[in-house]
Parts: structure tokens; sequence; C-alpha cells
């Protein structure tokens, strides 16, 4: 009996032990957020959200497009209300807002007015959206190329702006061969436009002061000599003319066509580099003020994100993209730079329900936590919404409250157990977006035999280490040397 009472004793201390210790890990940890997005426009639909999620998310993310209006004129705005409402139920808040210029010194001022009123209830600001999927897949800016000056590239080609004096020179080279060269100052616009198919075509229109363009020419010289013109803006029947020359005046097409930028990747280190400080610029406008976390949500480069300035990026899982695959980057370029990271959990459809199951949305969560992430947003918002609390279902509410309770309030269920224990080191400034063989290389250029090579690998390793495996770039200023048990380089065989 005694010896039953004994090992008992035993048994109850080193349970109690093992709770200690698992109580002080715990307590070690990074603090870890979990909550959701708010994407409409009115105090009473975000207190709506906000009393259906309180007792088990700790941060409220305002994502509103209209919302964010209100940051000239903080007081007594929805804005305010929402954060208010928030910050009251016990939640940690989060603001969007657009990167943009022209509102940078009222963005300062709200964050200051922020800081004040919500205290450190007020992480961060989420400060523009998707920088480095808008380079692969929308429009980017590449600001100073040496040579080129200011780049802007979008879905249709790049587009190069320079001036000279008064003059602003824009050159216009189109994906799929067609070319624009123009000039212009504050009384005049020509345009040159070439075509494949050796058709050039010549537009002169010259404006007044109130830039309304008045006796226009729009001039075409066929390839077989014949010119035609039309005069003014409104659609007319063309003439034939004798007296403007003919397409021998002109430079060949392919002369004009080889003058393009980006025609190899040997521009890949001109191109990283600008688009880094190209991004720089924009967030220093507000780092360079004030002392505030800024957030951004990406589905692509994030290594260059945090390189930009990014306190935190919030990889997007959906789209029925591979998991691992997101974390090992976005986790792999926070751990070299120094940096946090978390997960947003957006549509895996582009019609309702849009977001993936109550089941699998909690096994992200989980997995996210499980390898570090200090932030999980489950994202919230469609256009043509009929829900009252957004997209988000039952299944999802039930998913939430899962995940907070048997893993976020589990002290047996440990934040970041899953570490990262090999590298897969890709070459540096190789902007290639992976999501598939064929994506694009900096939104520039096709896949190359080095992405050949990389998805090869990439697969093979995530296969064999899955959430253990960080895909970082090699860069002298982020050595991976010493920081992982095994690196792996892109291009190694056996």
């Amino acid at each position: 009996m005694k010896r039953a009472i004994l090992f008992a004793a035993i048994a109850i201390f080193l349970l109690l032990i093992g709770l200690i210790a698992v109580l002080a890990f715990n307590s070690m940890q990074k603090p870890f957020h979990v909550g959701v997005t708010f994407g409409g426009s009115t105090a009473a639909e975000a207190k709506q959200l906000i009393d259906r999620v309180k007792d088990y998310t700790n941060l409220f993310v305002v994502q509103s497009g209209p919302l964010q209006m209100d940051i000239p004129q903080l007081e007594n705005t929805e804005l305010e209300k929402i954060c208010d409402c928030a910050v009251e139920a016990g939640l940690d808040i989060i603001i969007y807002v657009g990167a943009f210029e022209i509102q940078a010194n009222t963005t300062v001022a709200f964050i200051n007015a922020a800081q004040e009123r919500w205290g450190s209830h007020f992480l961060g600001l989420y400060y523009g959206d998707e920088p480095g999927g808008k380079m692969l897949d929308d429009v980017g800016r590449l600001d100073n190329i040496p040579n080129l000056g200011n780049v802007t590239k979008d879905q249709r080609g790049v587009t190069i702006r320079q001036t000279n004096g008064s003059i602003e020179i824009v050159r216009q080279f189109d994906f799929f061969g067609q070319i624009s060269l123009s000039y212009s100052d504050s009384v005049s616009y020509n345009m040159t436009t070439y075509f494949p198919d050796g058709t050039i075509t010549v537009f002169k229109g010259y404006a007044d002061y109130d830039y309304h363009f008045e006796n226009c020419e729009f001039l075409v010289y066929l390839p077989n000599g014949t010119v035609t013109l039309q005069r003014g803006l409104l659609p007319s029947s063309p003439s034939v003319v004798t007296d403007r020359g003919d397409i021998s005046q002109f430079e060949p097409y392919q002369k004009v066509w080889d003058s393009r930028p980006f025609q190899t990747m040997d521009d890949m280190p001109a191109v990283a580099t600008s688009y880094v400080k190209t991004q720089q610029a924009i967030i220093d406008r507000i780092h360079n003020q004030v002392d505030v976390k800024l957030f951004t949500s990406d589905y692509a480069l994030y290594w260059w994100d945090y390189l930009s300035g990014y306190d935190v990026v919030l990889a997007q899982l959906g789209w029925n993209n591979t998991v691992a695959q997101e974390i090992g980057l976005v986790r792999g370029a926070a751990n070299l730079q120094g940096k946090s990271w978390g997960v947003i959990l957006t549509w895996k459809y582009k019609e309702p329900p849009y977001l993936a199951s109550g089941e699998e949305i909690y096994s992200q969560m989980r997995t996210a936590y499980e390898c570090g992430a200090e932030y999980v947003v489950v994202f919230n918002y469609a256009e043509n919404m009929t829900g009252p609390y957004g997209i988000l279902q039952l299944e999802h509410f039930d998913a939430l409250e899962r995940f907070w309770r048997d893993v976020v309030q589990n002290p047996f269920v440990w934040h970041g157990t899953v570490k990262a224990e090999v590298a897969l080191v890709l070459p540096k400034d190789y902007g290639w977006g992976m999501r598939n063989p064929q994506d694009t290389i900096w939104g520039l250029w096709s896949p190359d035999s080095a992405a050949e090579q990389i998805w090869t690998q990439l697969q093979s390793k995530l296969q064999q280490y899955g959430s253990k495996l960080d895909i970082v770039y090699d860069n002298p200023a982020y050595p991976v040397a010493g920081k992982y048990p095994e690196i792996i380089y892109w291009n190694q065989t056996g």
C-alpha cells in the first residue's frame, strides 16, 4: 500500500514537473495572434463580426478599401468606432491603408493618433497589398534603372519614361511585338507606333491650354508605300496622301524592337535592385517618420518584400497552393532577415463558398502555428457577400474556435515546434514565382533551364522534408551557413 502511494506521489510529482516545464516553455514563446479580416464599411457590420469571434480570437484586421478614406479625419469616423469596438472586446488591431504617396503625411498623422488612442492594441499598419504578386502578374514599378530611367511593367509589356527638359519621352514595348514611341510637352503630343507586320502609324496632336487636342493628324504608313491621313479626333474616312514621305524615313521595325530592355536575364540583378529600392522608397515614407510595424500580404517574392523594409509578411494560403512551400518561402526569408511572419488564409475558389472547408482551414492554421507563424488571419471578403459575417460560414467559425481551444490555449501544443532542418538555397536575384513550372521570372521572362532544375529540386525536397524545409536565396548579406543543420543548393546533385 505504501509502495503504491509512493509511486502515485512520484507520478504526480513528475506530471507537475512536466506541466511546469510546458508552461515555462510556452511563456518564452513569441506572442501569437489569430483573427479575421473585415472588409465592410460600417461599425454596425463590424460589431456583429467582432461579437461573433471575440471569444476565440485576439486580432481584428480592418482591411477595408472604403474605410481608409476615414484616415485623414480619425475623430468620430466609422473606422474609429470599429477599432474602439474591437479594442473594448479585448482584440488587437491592424489597419489597412494603401501605399499612396499622396496620402503619406495623413497616414503618418493617423498612426500617431492610433498609437495614442489604442496603445499596444494597435499592432501596426497593413500597408499596401501584394507588391510581389503585382510585379509578377500586374503593374510593377522599377524606378531609376541605369540608362533607362523609370520603368513600369504590366501584363501587356514594358514602359520606359524619361524626361528631357519639358519633354516627356515614353517608350512602350508590348510583349507581343507592338512598339509605341511618344514625345509630349505642354502643348503637343506625338506618338509613333510600330507593328510587327511592318505598318507604322503616326499621331500628331496639338493642345490648347486646357489640353483639348485640336488639329490632330493620324497617318498610316504601309509597307507597300501607301500613306493615308485622317484629321481630327473623330473617326473619318482616311485619304491617301503623297506629301508625307514613305515608310523608309523611319527606322526599321527590327532595329527598334532590338532596342527594347530586359531582352535577357543578364538584367536580372538590375531589376532586383531597382524593385527593392522602389519599394523601399514607398515604405520609407512611413518608416522614416514614425516607429510602426508595417504588414503586407503576398503570394510570391516574400524575400524581396522583407528586403524592401516590411516588418511582417503574411503568406497567402489558398488557390490550392502547397502549404509547405509557402511556409518554407516566407519562414526562410523571415528567419534569415530577422523578421516576423504569418499566413493569411484566402480564397480557394473564385465563387461561393470562396474559402476552403472548415476542416482544411483548421489544418492550415495548426500547421502554420506549429511551424512558428506569429500571425494567422482568415481573409473574409468578396464583392458579392451576402452573409451577415462576410464570407465566413458556421464551419469556419467552428474551425477558429476549435483552433483557439485545442491549439492556442492548449499548453501541450507548443508553438513553433516544427523547425526548419534543411535550407534549399536558390540563385541570387532570381525572382521566380514558382507557382508552377511555367511561372514567370520577375514578370518579365519565361522560365529558363535553371527554373527547370529548381522546380525538380523543390518538389523532391518538399516531398522529403515537408514543413521542415526553408527556401532561401544566395545573398552575402544574409549568409545561410551555420543557420541550418543541412544546406542544399538548387543545382546540387546527389
